[in-house]
């Protein structure tokens, strides 16, 4: 019982946060991310059934930053090979996410 208490405490401190887990998987980060910071635009992978507006409210509530747009796309899977061993690398969802000028996310932390 008590564990059950503890267990919707913290869903009501987590409260839209909620919808971050669920949407947002990992930020993207490659050459053509990292150039795209320039333009205060962030790359995530994202849940492949999450909508434009889940994304954007996702990145709000988790960064409290201002979201201006989303763009999404679909990353199809492709074939591999592994020695002999055909296979194929699944597909995946990734959103470009351009925030108000001024806004910004810190994706890697200094070590």
């Amino acid at each position: 019982m008590a564990e059950d208490k503890a267990k919707e405490n913290k869903e009501i401190q987590l409260g839209e946060s909620k919808i971050a887990a669920k949407v947002l998987i990992e930020p993207w980060i490659t050459e053509s991310s990292t150039e795209g910071l320039k333009m205060n635009k962030y790359t995530f992978k994202v849940s492949v059934d999450s909508t434009k507006e889940q994304i954007k409210r996702a990145i709000q509530e988790l960064y409290k930053v201002k979201v201006l747009t989303v763009n999404t796309m679909n990353v199809s899977r492709r074939f591999v090979s592994y020695g002999r061993t055909p296979g194929w690398k699944a597909g995946f969802k990734k959103a470009v996410v351009k925030l108000k000028d001024g806004d910004s996310i810190e994706l890697m932390k200094a070590a």
